[in-house]
């Protein structure tokens, strides 16, 4: 018996012997996956939580993981490991593929390969949607998943992911979040759109953006709360042997809402608070600012204040 078929299969008896049996395909979770009277992990902070989603009748959710060059590994797997892992007696609850410009093989950040699935031309229509941090984003993609966004339930980046969104337009006048690097240079370029820093995950209606890397898994695991319910959720997260609770709060990133301390010692970039490279040397108000790329040192000279000033 193959490793994953006996996974599945224990996950279905421990269900059967719990009693807990995950919601059939097609059958509503809006009693279980409403929010509005859900408080924060150890508090009484309400939580705000958009509608639930409602399942097809039949069939599983298509999910569209939409890759270039450069896509960051952990923000496309992570979420596809919690999307492969929900599952019930009546089988997998979502259909996964990968879709980028074309169906030539895809080099991931860190080198590895991935032969998409379908070319934007090709692709099914998702329902949902994950875009993660990546570098060959272009109009051909940003008009696909404007295009997509239209029938899907949700649309979902992740780490820096979250530029790419807003590009498309989609997050205008929204709240949003992003990697706790990319802070300053989100707000920079996309005055329009709310940032919330110290957010693991920011829902805004179908539109939700997660913070850096590992929070994709996070948003994932709300999702399918969304479809299925806070006990099918659980199982997922169970499944995978995960033990992170970020799911359960999206505000729970709130050690990144202050930057670093800059010292002699240990300079950090005062855009990003990343570490620096010496190289890239500015003076304001004779201080010496150390600067982790040309490109942040930049946007410091042309506004120095804004980076020196307390937040």
């Amino acid at each position: 018996m193959k490793r994953r078929d006996l996974l599945a299969r224990s996950t279905a008896f421990a269900s059967l012997v719990t009693g807990s049996l995950a919601l059939p395909i097609g059958k509503s979770a809006a009693s279980e996956a409403s929010g509005d009277s859900k408080t924060s992990p150890g508090g009484n902070t309400p939580i705000s939580r958009p509608n639930p989603l409602v399942p097809p009748v039949s069939g599983s959710i298509p999910v569209a993981f939409v890759i270039s060059d450069g896509a960051v590994i952990i923000d496309f797997c992570g979420p596809w490991e919690v999307f492969q892992d929900a599952k019930t007696m009546h089988g997998q609850l979502f259909n996964l593929y990968t879709v980028a410009e074309t169906t030539k093989p895809v080099k991931t950040r860190g080198g590895m390969m991935i032969v998409p699935t379908y070319s934007f031309e090709t692709a099914p229509p998702p329902k949902v949607i994950v875009i993660p941090a990546q570098d060959g984003a272009n109009d051909a993609m940003l008009n696909w998943i404007r295009a997509s966004a239209k029938s899907s339930d949700v649309t979902m980046s992740v780490c820096t992911g979250a530029f790419v969104l807003a590009k498309t337009g989609l997050l205008a006048g929204k709240a949003a979040t992003t990697h706790h690097g990319a802070y300053a240079d989100f707000e920079s370029e996309f005055p329009d759109i709310s940032l919330k820093r110290g957010a693991r995950f920011v829902e805004a209606g179908n539109i939700a953006s997660a913070g850096g890397l590992s929070s994709g898994i996070d948003l994932a695991l709300r999702v399918v709360e969304r479809y299925f319910g806070r006990e099918q959720a659980e199982r997922t997260a169970d499944m995978m042997e995960y033990q992170g609770q970020g799911w359960l709060n999206p505000n729970s990133n709130q050690a990144y809402t202050k930057a670093r301390v800059s010292t002699e010692a240990q300079p950090v970039c005062p855009v990003c608070s990343m570490d620096v490279d010496h190289q890239f040397r500015s003076v304001y108000k004779g201080k010496a600012y150390y600067f982790c790329s040309q490109r942040h040192m930049d946007l410091f000279e042309k506004a120095p204040a804004q980076f020196t000033s307390s937040r």
